[in-house]
């Protein structure tokens, strides 16, 4: 049910080690919106059993879907809060006609019932678990909100990253709200323009909320408190399922993920180019097999496109059988880290 991909190097550690929980010193957490749901029973293991008694820090890095995860997971309580966060996407319905407002609306909504009146101090104070949420501030016609003016500063984007990923740059900073003792840095080979910022009860919400806010679909969100003035979008247009360089980078990487072939940036999920496979020598990749992805409802796993091709009482039932599925992955995974039997393991390409 669970494939297993690994980079050089961290198939030579385990090999060495074992599956040893402490071998991880960052997990990743990719965009991809309810694709997430596939990976539900992986991080209620992971959070409840697997890293429970952790003593040393583990640095959470997430885009857009993946730092609403995070934020879940670095609370208190990372079971519950985690399965508030699945319930809750799950059950959300929208209008017929539903625009930007009323999905921003229920983002927010939905974000407040993740965090409860304690979460954000809970994420902020957390000695273990360090979150990370990667957004981009945005430059020229996609800091506007008006659809045509957007949707030609989103069609240069396409064509400019078609031409080299690097000069998405010229339009989007990466800006990386951080733990506030964090001392993770992240760049990458393209050299944007790359800002920390620490996380306070002041910008926690924002920036979380930026992270997910998906250009034409969600409104952005302006002037984050103590960021500079501008508008800030979806970390996953620079970020998607990362092709970064993240230091120090003193242990392994654990990355749950729904698909074994990672793309870089929003902009590169339908061009056949490859994340540095140099990133990737730590890292390991749980990932769901075809075999699993083959007995879900429609042989899929969730996606947007859900929410207009399924009427919501059929993509809910479906979205709650996938995250009920989700635990047989969990339960390869269990079993796994007890066998530590790397045979089946694939590289990374």
């Amino acid at each position: 049910m669970l494939d297993i991909y690994c980079g050089e190097n961290a198939l030579k550690t385990i090999k060495e080690h074992g599956f040893k929980q402490e071998l991880f010193t960052t997990m990743l957490g990719a965009s991809g919106g309810p694709k997430w749901f596939s990976l539900f029973g992986l991080d209620k293991y992971l959070f409840g059993e697997y890293f429970k008694d952790r003593r040393e820090e583990l640095n959470l890095v997430g885009s857009s879907a993946g730092a609403f995860r995070f934020a879940a997971l670095s609370q208190q309580d990372p079971v519950s809060a985690i399965t508030r966060l699945a319930t809750l996407y799950s059950e959300t319905t929208y209008s017929a006609k539903a625009n930007k407002s009323e999905i921003t609306a229920k983002a927010k909504t939905l974000l407040e019932a993740v965090l409860g009146a304690n979460g954000s101090n809970e994420i902020i104070n957390n000695p273990i678990f360090k979150a990370h949420f990667i957004v981009a501030k945005c430059r020229g016609l996609t800091t506007l909100e008006q659809k045509v003016p957007l949707l030609l500063g989103l069609m240069s984007s396409m064509a400019m990253n078609q031409v080299n990923r690097g000069l998405l740059a010229k339009q989007y900073q990466r800006y990386v709200y951080h733990h506030p003792k964090s001392q993770l840095t992240i760049s990458d080979s393209f050299n944007f323009n790359t800002q920390h910022q620490a996380l306070t009860n002041d910008n926690l919400t924002d920036s979380l909320l930026a992270s997910g806010s998906i250009p034409l679909i969600m409104e952005g969100i302006k002037d984050i408190i103590g960021s500079p003035r501008g508008m800030y979008r979806d970390g996953g247009i620079i970020d998607y399922h990362f092709d970064v360089d993240i230091k120090p980078a003193k242990g392994l990487t654990l990355y749950p993920h729904f698909s074994p072939t990672p793309k870089a940036g929003w902009f590169d999920k339908n061009l056949a180019r490859k994340v540095n496979s140099q990133y990737y020598t730590n890292t390991v990749m749980l990932v769901p097999s075809q075999e699993f992805i083959a007995r879900l409802p429609y042989a899929k796993i969730p996606d947007r496109d859900d929410f207009t091709n399924l009427d919501a009482a059929t993509r809910i039932k479906y979205w709650q059988t996938v995250l009920s599925e989700s635990a047989y992955l969990a339960d390869d995974f269990s079993k796994l880290i007890t066998s530590s039997d790397v045979t089946n393991f694939k590289s990374i390409d």
